[in-house]
Protein backbone atom coordinates (compact mmCIF):
# COMPACT_ATOMS: atom_id res chain seq x y z
CA UNK A 1 0.00 0.00 0.00
CA UNK A 2 1.49 2.99 -0.72
CA UNK A 3 -1.10 5.27 0.26
CA UNK A 4 -0.89 6.41 3.92
CA UNK A 5 -4.51 6.91 5.92
CA UNK A 6 -4.49 10.26 7.08
CA UNK A 7 -6.63 10.38 10.48
CA UNK A 8 -9.57 12.76 10.63
CA UNK A 9 -8.54 15.23 13.42
CA UNK A 10 -11.43 17.10 15.92
CA UNK A 11 -12.75 20.17 14.80
CA UNK A 12 -14.39 22.78 16.66
CA UNK A 13 -15.63 26.43 15.68
CA UNK A 14 -15.90 29.33 18.49
CA UNK A 15 -15.28 32.74 19.15
CA UNK A 16 -12.20 34.18 20.75
CA UNK A 17 -12.51 35.55 24.05
CA UNK A 18 -9.01 36.53 24.83
CA UNK A 19 -6.05 37.06 22.88
CA UNK A 20 -3.95 38.48 25.82
CA UNK A 21 -1.32 35.46 25.70
CA UNK A 22 1.96 35.95 23.14
CA UNK A 23 0.70 32.88 20.68
CA UNK A 24 -2.26 31.59 22.39
CA UNK A 25 -5.82 32.55 22.06
CA UNK A 26 -8.95 31.24 23.98
CA UNK A 27 -11.75 30.09 21.93
CA UNK A 28 -15.59 29.78 23.12
CA UNK A 29 -17.47 27.55 21.90
CA UNK A 30 -20.91 26.96 22.68
CA UNK A 31 -23.37 24.28 21.45
CA UNK A 32 -26.74 24.02 21.67
CA UNK A 33 -28.30 20.79 24.05
CA UNK A 34 -31.57 19.19 24.96
CA UNK A 35 -31.54 18.64 28.77
CA UNK A 36 -31.42 15.24 29.65
CA UNK A 37 -34.65 15.35 31.91
CA UNK A 38 -36.71 18.65 31.07
CA UNK A 39 -35.72 18.24 27.12
CA UNK A 40 -35.23 21.83 27.35
CA UNK A 41 -32.81 23.49 24.73
CA UNK A 42 -29.96 24.93 27.02
CA UNK A 43 -26.90 26.39 25.80
CA UNK A 44 -23.55 24.77 26.92
CA UNK A 45 -19.96 26.56 26.72
CA UNK A 46 -16.17 25.66 27.08
CA UNK A 47 -13.49 27.17 26.42
CA UNK A 48 -10.25 25.75 24.43
CA UNK A 49 -6.91 27.36 24.45
CA UNK A 50 -5.34 26.89 20.78
CA UNK A 51 -1.91 27.83 19.58
CA UNK A 52 -2.04 30.56 17.28
CA UNK A 53 1.78 31.42 15.99
CA UNK A 54 1.38 34.21 13.44
CA UNK A 55 -1.12 36.02 15.69
CA UNK A 56 -3.76 36.20 13.33
CA UNK A 57 -7.09 35.98 15.18
CA UNK A 58 -8.25 39.19 17.26
CA UNK A 59 -10.90 39.37 19.57
CA UNK A 60 -14.90 38.35 18.69
CA UNK A 61 -13.45 36.39 15.63
CA UNK A 62 -15.56 32.80 15.15
CA UNK A 63 -12.37 30.37 14.12
CA UNK A 64 -11.72 26.94 13.61
CA UNK A 65 -9.98 24.85 15.96
CA UNK A 66 -8.50 21.94 14.81
CA UNK A 67 -7.19 19.08 17.31
CA UNK A 68 -3.21 18.80 18.05
CA UNK A 69 -0.48 17.21 20.10
CA UNK A 70 -0.18 18.81 24.16
CA UNK A 71 1.80 21.67 23.01
CA UNK A 72 1.79 23.28 27.19
CA UNK A 73 -0.19 22.40 30.13
CA UNK A 74 -4.29 23.35 28.78
CA UNK A 75 -2.87 23.78 24.90
CA UNK A 76 -4.13 20.67 23.10
CA UNK A 77 -5.77 22.75 19.68
CA UNK A 78 -4.04 24.81 17.05
CA UNK A 79 -5.81 27.93 14.80
CA UNK A 80 -7.20 26.21 12.20
CA UNK A 81 -8.49 29.53 9.56
CA UNK A 82 -10.19 32.05 10.86
CA UNK A 83 -14.03 31.95 9.51
CA UNK A 84 -15.58 35.25 10.30
CA UNK A 85 -13.36 38.61 11.15
CA UNK A 86 -15.14 40.29 14.06
CA UNK A 87 -16.41 43.96 13.27
CA UNK A 88 -14.20 46.99 14.49
CA UNK A 89 -16.11 48.77 16.74
CA UNK A 90 -13.71 51.45 18.18
CA UNK A 91 -14.47 54.65 17.48
CA UNK A 92 -11.40 56.77 15.77
CA UNK A 93 -10.66 60.30 17.05
CA UNK A 94 -12.52 62.84 14.45
CA UNK A 95 -9.44 65.23 12.84
CA UNK A 96 -9.19 68.50 14.07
Amino acid sequence: MAETQVKNKNEKVGEVVSTKMAKTIVVEVTRRVPHPLYKRIVTKRSKFYAHDEQGTARLGDVVRIVESRPLSKMKRWTLGEVVRRAVDTSVAAPAQ
